[in-house]
């Protein structure tokens, strides 16, 4: 079955990304996922993809393949960088995420807008015991720019998370993982 996916390069990027991390070559990713080198390297100049060749090429980085609809989708304000609302379920989510030490991009993509994200990353940096340059470095990938003070200011500004409850919270959740 092919369907045409205007993603698809950057998802073949992201599972590129993860092969290099895995010290994998191209043939040796190929390899693994029992597709031939010449397709891979045509896929990258392509629109459309067997949906079993992605899902090989995923699984043999550790990756798998969702498919979602985007019902779940979180609503988002008119301008796309912050979720329209923020309930205790969703700060509980942002409370695991931040306490688990995870700084993969895309769980960060998945949790959030990006810019939102972004800004709670640059906050989460100030704290002591997290990892500062991961952080600092995982905002800049969400968000160019979203380390410079204005742009971290107008987060906290128009931000729906609050620092003076959320900071508190996450360190009790770190102090319970522990």
């Amino acid at each position: 079955m092919k369907k045409s996916n205007s993603q698809l390069p950057a998802f073949l990027a992201d599972l590129t990304a993860k092969a290099r991390a895995r010290s994998l070559t191209d043939t040796d990713w190929s390899a693994r996922a029992g597709v031939r080198n010449e397709t891979l390297s045509r896929l990258r100049r392509r629109s459309s993809c067997d949906l079993s060749t992605l899902q090989a090429l995923a699984a043999a980085v550790g990756a798998r393949l969702v498919i979602d609809d985007g019902a779940a989708a979180t609503a988002t304000t008119p301008d796309g960088h912050f979720p329209a609302s923020l309930d205790r379920n969703d700060e509980a989510r942002l409370l695991k995420l931040a306490a688990s030490g995870n700084l993969a991009h895309d769980a960060w993509t998945a949790a959030g807008p990006r810019f939102f994200m972004a800004g709670l990353a640059v906050m989460l940096a100030g704290e002591p015991g997290l990892d500062r340059r991961g952080l600092l470095a995982l905002a800049e990938h969400l968000h160019p720019g979203a380390t410079e003070p204005a742009v971290f200011t107008r987060w906290l500004e128009r931000s729906p998370l609050r620092p003076s409850r959320f900071l508190p919270l996450l360190a009790m959740e770190r102090k319970h993982a522990a």
